[in-house]
C-alpha cells in the first residue's frame, strides 16, 4: 500500500517524499501490488493521551467547510482546512525517470513533492499559503490535539488527499481517523464522528492509479505534440477523447450533404363552423438557403424566427402522410406544387379518431451528469460554474439568523440512491403542501447506471423544510439561490405522482375531385392533439424549452371538414447540432468517459484558450484547425490511446482496483508496454507540422517561408523562417489583405522626440517608436487623437524585477509591470510618473494584520491591504482619518450618478433597485439594491434614459 514517509524533523521545513520501496508479499497472501510497505508509527511524544487534549483536530479540504463543521462539534474540536491537495507529482523529470515522477522499473513508484508555489512564480507572493505552509499549520495543531480526524470529501480523491495529510504529517496510526459526511448537518456530522474509520487503502490506490496514468499518458504526447506541431500543446488520456468527440462531430458537419424536401400542410376545421373565404393553395419557399457543408448562413443566426401564424379557433393544423397509399416525400418544388394542386380542392373527411392517456413520469433526483446538463440547458451554466455554485452549496453558506447552513448533500455522485429518512421528510412535505393526488403509495425508485458508485446519494437538499422561499428570505440570492432552487424542484418532483396528457390522434382523408389526379389516388393526413390532463410532477418542475400544448376541436369519424388553407413549404436537411456543454456531458457519461467529478475539467482543457483546440461560439463547440490537426495525429499513431472502448474499460478497472478485484501494477503494465512501443513508433514516423518550407521566399528579407500553426488565430499560417532573427513577415491567408508597411508620422515620440511610425495590429492602428531601443506605443482615440499606451520609465518592478511603464487607464496614468499578467503590480504616479509614495494610515488589515494603504477607486478613495493579492481586504477610508488626509487622498475618477426615481423592482429578489453605470461607462442599466447579495439586474427604462440624456443636452 502507499507508503508512510517519514515526518520532517522541523515543521517548518518541507516535507520530505523521498522514493518508495516494493512491496514484498506474504507467503500464501495474495498480492495486492501496492508499491511500498507501511511502517507502523511512533506514538508523538507531544501528544497526550486520546481524550486528555484539549481538543481534538478535525481536517476538512475547504474554510468554508471547516466554518459549519465548526458550528457543530462545539468548542471540543477545532477544524482546520487544507485547501485540496498538499502533495503532488513533480514536474520534472529527474534522471533515469521514463516520466516525471514515476519509477516505472521499480513497480510503478511514484515520488510525491510539497509544493512552494511563491517559489515557483518568480518570486511572486501567492494568493493563498502554500502547501508548506499549509502543513505546517496542521503538524503543529496535530502535535497539540488527542485525536486527528480526516474530513476530506467522500470520494476517492478525497480518501486519496486524506492519505496524504496522514503520511505527510507522519500521524499515529492509533490516534488518526477518516470520516466521510456525504451531507453536512448536524445530525449528519455527529454521526460520522460517532463512527470513525480508517482510510481505504483500495479508493487510494484507485486514484493513484488514474493519476500514474494520466501523467503516463499526458507528459509524453505533450511534449511529442510540441515538438511536432507547435509549442505549449497537452494532451491527455481523457481529454484527446473528448476533443475526439468534437471533432468527429465537427467532420460529420463538414461531410454533411443538405437535401431538399418538402411538406403539404392543411389547415382544416368542422364543416361550417368556421367561415372562410376559399384561397387557392401556396408554396412557401425557404427564406435562407443552407450555407457552405449545409450549415446555416451566419446572418440566419442573429436574425429572429418569424411568429407561427395564428390559427382561427376551432381550425387546426394537418400534415400529409400519404399519398396514393404510399409515404408522402417529396424533393422538388415541382411534385409538391402537383400534388397540392389536386389537393386544393379536395373532399376533406374524418377517417380515424383515437383518444388516449399517456402518463409522463417523474424525472430522477440528480447525479452530477444530469445536473450540468439542465443547469445548462435551463440556466446557461457551464459544468465549471455550475460546480464551483454547488460545492459553495455543499460546504454551507451564510444564512442570516441561521448563520452557516450546508443546503445540499455531496455534489459529485453518479447515484441517483436517496436515503430512507430523505424519503419519508419529502413525501411528508409533498403530501402536506400539494396533498394526496400528487403522492404515490410507494416511494419512486429509480435505476443509476451500470458503472455508477452507490456509496453516495444523489444530490438533494439537505433539509427539504428550506423551501428556496425560505432560503431567498434568509438571504440566499443570485447563482446559489438558482442552482438551489432547480437541486429542490428536482428532488421534490421526483417522488411526486406522473403528469397525465390526454393525447388525441386524428387521420383525415383528403379526396380530390374527379379529374383532379391520377385515379384513385388520396392523401391521408394526420394531426396530434396533446393537452396537460393532470399536472403531476410537473407542479413544481415545468418542462425544459418551450413547451406548448396543441388542442383539437372536438371531431368524429366521417364528419366533414372544410379546407380553410393549404400551404407547401421548402425546406433542407440539417446536419448534426455541434455539441454544447450539455450535450457533451451527456456524450462522455454515455460513452463512459472520465467520471461526473472530471467532466468540468475535461471541458475546461478543450476549450482553454491556452489550447485553442475548441472555439465556443454562442454555446456551441467548434473544433478549431489546430484541434483537427492534434486529433488526426493522435488518432494516426496512438489508436488505443484515442479509441472509446479503451477509455471506457480503463475506468472500469479503477472500480475494480477500488473494490479489490483488480491489482494496481497490472493495470498500469497491461497498458505501458504497447503505449511505450506506440511512443518510440511515434518519435521516429510522426511527420513535423512545424518548420515544413513552402518553396516560396520572404519578400522582405528573402528567406524560405515555412508553415507554422498559430494557438492565437488557431490555425495554420506561412510566416517568414527567420522570425528569431527579427523578420516577421507573415503571408496572408486566402482571401486577405496583406498588413500596409509601417507609415512614418510627423508625430513626435513623447520619450526621446524621434518619429513614430504608424503601424497595423491585431486590434487596428497605433503608434510605435521608430527607435528600435525606445518602447513607447501610443493609440488613436474615439475623435482619432494619439494617446499614450506605454511609457518606459527607470523604476524597476520591487516584485518580480521587470522594468515599469507608465498606462493610461480608466482612472487615469499608472505605473505598471512589463511582466502583466504574470505580475499584476501596479502603482499611482504624480504629475511626473514617479510612483506615490504610500500615505501612512495607522490602520491595520483585519484579516492578515498588514497596514492597510490608500487605493484611488472610481467612487473615491478606499483602504486596501498592502498584501494584495494575497489578501484582498478592502474598507472605507473612517471619516476621522479622510479629514485628516484631505488634502492628500485622491479624488474620485468617476461622476456623481444622478438622482433620478426608480420604481422597476428586481426580477430576482422583489426588492428596490439602484441606477448604475454599465462596464467602462457605456450607457446606465439598474440593479438590484441589495448587490452584492442579489445580483439582479435591468435594462434601464427608455423614459428612464431619456430624462437622463434631457440634462446633458441642456
Amino acid at each position: 500500500m502507499p507508503a508512510r514517509k517519514k515526518p520532517a524533523a522541523d515543521a517548518d521545513a518541507p516535507v520530505s517524499t523521498g522514493r518508495r520501496k516494493k512491496k514484498t508479499p506474504a507467503p500464501d497472501a495474495v498480492t495486492t501490488d501496492a508499491p511500498v510497505t507501511p511502517r507502523k508509527r511512533p506514538t508523538r511524544a507531544a501528544s497526550p493521551a486520546t481524550g486528555a487534549a484539549a481538543y481534538d483536530l478535525v481536517i476538512v479540504e475547504s474554510p468554508a467547510k471547516a466554518k459549519t463543521i465548526n458550528k457543530y462539534l462545539g468548542s471540543g474540536f477545532r477544524v482546520l482546512a487544507s485547501y485540496g491537495h498538499v502533495r503532488d507529482l513533480p514536474k520534472r523529470r529527474r534522471k533515469g525517470e521514463a516520466v516525471a515522477g514515476i519509477d516505472i522499473d521499480s513497480g510503478w513508484v511514484p515520488t510525491y513533492v510539497v509544493e512552494d508555489r511563491a517559489e515557483e512564480k518568480d518570486g511572486r507572493a501567492s494568493r493563498r499559503r502554500t502547501p508548506k505552509d499549509i502543513l505546517a499549520e496542521l503538524k503543529k495543531e496535530a502535535n497539540k490535539a488527542g485525536r486527528v480526524f480526516l474530513a476530506t470529501d467522500p470520494d476517492r480523491e478525497g480518501e486519496a488527499i486524506a492519505w496524504h495529510i496522514e503520511d505527510a504529517l507522519g500521524l499515529d496510526d492509533a490516534t488518526t481517523f477518516r470520516v466521510a459526511f456525504n451531507e453536512i448537518t448536524r445530525g449528519a456530522v455527529l454521526n460520522a464522528m460517532a463512527h470513525p474509520g480508517k482510510i481505504d487503502m483500495d479508493r487510494v490506490r484507485a486514484q493513484e492509479a488514474r493519476r500514474i496514468l494520466d501523467r503516463v499518458v499526458g507528459y509524453p504526447l505533450s511534449n511529442l505534440l510540441s515538438r511536432k506541431v507547435t509549442r505549449a500543446l497537452s494532451a491527455g488520456r481523457v481529454q484527446s477523447v473528448a476533443l475526439r468527440l468534437v471533432v468527429d462531430r465537427e467532420r460529420e458537419i463538414e461531410a454533411f450533404k443538405t437535401e431538399e424536401y418538402w411538406k403539404i400542410t392543411a389547415l382544416l376545421a368542422p364543416e361550417g363552423k368556421v367561415p372562410f373565404t376559399f384561397q387557392p393553395f401556396s408554396v412557401v419557399e425557404a427564406k435562407k438557403k443552407p450555407g457552405e457543408n449545409g450549415a446555416p448562413p451566419k446572418e440566419e443566426k442573429a436574425e429572429k424566427a418569424a411568429p407561427a401564424p395564428e390559427i382561427p379557433a376551432g381550425s387546426f393544423l394537418a400534415e400529409l402522410a400519404e399519398w396514393a397509399g404510399k409515404k408522402f416525400e417529396s424533393a422538388s418544388a415541382d411534385a409538391a406544387r402537383s400534388i397540392a394542386g389536386a389537393l386544393d380542392t379536395a373532399t376533406y373527411l374524418v377517417t380515424k379518431v383515437e383518444q388516449k392517456d399517456r402518463s409522463e413520469k417523474a424525472p430522477p433526483p440528480f447525479t452530477t451528469s444530469t445536473l450540468q446538463q439542465q443547469a445548462s440547458l435551463r440556466l446557461h451554466y457551464t459544468a465549471s460554474r455550475t460546480m464551483q455554485v454547488a460545492q459553495r452549496l455543499y460546504e454551507g453558506v451564510d444564512l442570516g439568523s441561521e448563520g452557516s447552513v450546508a443546503l445540499i448533500t455531496y455534489m459529485r455522485t453518479d447515484s441517483t440512491r436517496v436515503s430512507n429518512d430523505a424519503l419519508q421528510a419529502v413525501r411528508g412535505h409533498i403530501g402536506s403542501v400539494y396533498g394526496p393526488p400528487y403522492l404515490p403509495a410507494q416511494p419512486n425508485l429509480f435505476a443509476s447506471g451500470k458503472s455508477a458508485q452507490e456509496a453516495h446519494e444523489a444530490i438533494r437538499p439537505t433539509d427539504v423544510t428550506m423551501t428556496p422561499q425560505r432560503a431567498a428570505a434568509l438571504g440566499l440570492s443570485g447563482d446559489l439561490w438558482k442552482l438551489y432552487k432547480l437541486i429542490y424542484d428536482r428532488f421534490v418532483a421526483s417522488q411526486m405522482t406522473p403528469a397525465i396528457f390526454a393525447i388525441t390522434n386524428v387521420e383525415v382523408t383528403a379526396t380530390p375531385a374527379t379529374g383532379a389526379a391520377e385515379a384513385g389516388a388520396t392523401g391521408l393526413f394526420k394531426a396530434q392533439g396533446k393537452v396537460l390532463k393532470f399536472d403531476g410532477y410537473r407542479r413544481v418542475l415545468t418542462a425544459a424549452g418551450k413547451q406548448e400544448d396543441a388542442t383539437l376541436p372536438a371531431v368524429a369519424e366521417k364528419q366533414k371538414l372544410d379546407r380553410l388553407d393549404l400551404t407547401a413549404s421548402q425546406h433542407f436537411t440539417q446536419p448534426p447540432p455541434r455539441y454544447n456543454e450539455a450535450s457533451l456531458v451527456k456524450a462522455l457519461e454515455k460513452e463512459g468517459i472520465g467520471r461526473p467529478s472530471t467532466y468540468a475539467s475535461i471541458i475546461g482543457k478543450i476549450t482553454s484558450d491556452k489550447r485553442g483546440y475548441v472555439e465556443v461560439k454562442e454555446r456551441r463547440f467548434f473544433a478549431t484547425e489546430i484541434g483537427k490537426v492534434v486529433t488526426d495525429l493522435l488518432v494516426q499513431h496512438f489508436p488505443k490511446v484515442m479509441d472509446l472502448q479503451f477509455t471506457s474499460h480503463f475506468e472500469e478497472e479503477l472500480d475494480e482496483i477500488e473494490t479489490g478485484k483488480c491489482q494496481y501494477a497490472q493495470v498500469l503494465d497491461e497498458f505501458w508496454g504497447p503505449f511505450k512501443e506506440a511512443l518510440d513508433k511515434a518519435e521516429a514516423e510522426m511527420p513535423s507540422k512545424r518548420g515544413q518550407e513552402t518553396g516560396e521566399m520572404c519578400p522582405k528579407c528573402g528567406r524560405p517561408l515555412v508553415v507554422n500553426y498559430s494557438k492565437k488565430t488557431r490555425r495554420e499560417f506561412v510566416g517568414c523562417s527567420g522570425f528569431k532573427e527579427g523578420c516577421k513577415y507573415i503571408k496572408p491567408g486566402e482571401g486577405e489583405d496583406a498588413l500596409p508597411e509601417p507609415e512614418l508620422t510627423d508625430i513626435a515620440c513623447p520619450t526621446c522626440g524621434k518619429p513614430m511610425l504608424k503601424k497595423a495590429g491585431r486590434f487596428g492602428t497605433f503608434l510605435a517608436c521608430s527607435d528600435d531601443d525606445c518602447k513607447t506605443k501610443m493609440n488613436f482615440d474615439a475623435a482619432g487623437k494619439p494617446v499614450l499606451a506605454s511609457k518606459p520609465t527607470g523604476h524597476v518592478c520591487e516584485k518580480c524585477g521587470k522594468p515599469m511603464v507608465i498606462r493610461e487607464g480608466k482612472r487615469g496614468p499608472f505605473l505598471a509591470c512589463t511582466g502583466y499578467p504574470k505580475c499584476k503590480n501596479a502603482k499611482d504616479v504624480d504629475a511626473q510618473g514617479n510612483p506615490l509614495k504610500p500615505i501612512d494610515t495607522g490602520v491595520a488589515c483585519e484579516k492578515c494584520g498588514s497596514p492597510m494603504a490608500v487605493r484611488k477607486g472610481p467612487r473615491g478613495p478606499f483602504l486596501g491591504c498592502t498584501a494584495y493579492p494575497k489578501c484582498r481586504s478592502t474598507k472605507p477610508v473612517p471619516e476621522d482619518l479622510k479629514e485628516k488626509l484631505k488634502d492628500l487622498l485622491p479624488p474620485a475618477t468617476k461622476k456623481a450618478m444622478p438622482e433620478v426615481a426608480i420604481s422597476e423592482t428586481c426580477p430576482e429578489c422583489g426588492g428596490p433597485m439602484k441606477l448604475r453605470t454599465a462596464r467602462f461607462g457605456k450607457g446606465y442599466f439598474l440593479g438590484c439594491a441589495a448587490y452584492p447579495k442579489c445580483k439582479g439586474t435591468r435594462p434601464a427604462p427608455p423614459e428612464l434614459l431619456e430624462q437622463l440624456q434631457a440634462p446633458a443636452a441642456s
